[in-house]
């Protein structure tokens, strides 16, 4: 783990590459996708930055689009095109490491409503460039009120702290975290789903 901020290659960085559970980036409609997208840029910072618009404008937001089932793990998200704005996180996650492009996972607090409790966390990423040190993207996806972009190396994520209950957590974990990856395991619908979001007041 580190913090945003940080520009330094830990020896950890690692890390922010490896396959996992969740993060199954072997998978090989993970690779399959991964490729694909990479054909069309050089650098890195084009693969990232394709990676991240294909995940934001073409996997659909579960609630946002009011669609099933709830998804986790990154082959899943990929195999049914809807999740989560963490779910989102992970199959972006997936992509860039199999462009061995070191990704990790970035949350917030914000007010489910914009009025204050209840709380929910948010879920986006932080990519490690080269040109640049870490760079959070949001890929939740655009809608009225909302527009992420990839802009580095100004960042332009989906959601600005507004209220004293808001948090923006300064870590950038290696893992998903666990709160979010039983949230979503244990939901079967996105309205299930959207009456059980994780909250957590520190991470």
């Amino acid at each position: 783990m580190v913090n945003f901020g940080s520009n330094r290659i830990s020896k950890g960085m690692n890390e922010y590459l490896k396959v996992s559970e969740v993060i199954d980036w072997h998978h090989p409609e993970i690779r399959k996708r991964a490729k694909q997208i990479a054909l069309d840029f050089e650098t890195s910072i084009e693969i990232a930055k394709g990676c991240f618009e294909w995940v934001r404008d073409e996997i659909r937001h579960s609630c946002d689009y009011q669609i099933n089932p709830v998804t986790c793990r990154a082959s899943e998200v990929l195999k049914y095109k809807t999740g989560y704005c963490f779910a989102k996180s992970h199959l972006l996650a997936a992509l860039l490491r199999a462009n061995q492009i070191p990704t990790g996972f970035c949350y917030q607090r914000l007010s489910i409503d914009d009025l204050g409790a209840p709380y929910s966390l948010h879920g986006f990423n932080a990519i490690y460039l080269p040109e640049i040190g870490w760079y959070r993207v949001d890929a939740r996806g655009n809608k009225e009120g909302v527009n992420a972009e990839f802009t580095p190396p100004q960042e332009q994520l989906a959601y600005k702290i507004k209220l004293s209950g808001e948090k923006d957590f300064p870590m950038i974990f290696a893992e998903p975290l666990k709160i979010i990856i039983e949230a979503l395991q244990a939901q079967n619908t996105w309205d299930e789903m959207l009456c059980n979001l994780p909250d957590l007041n520190s991470v």
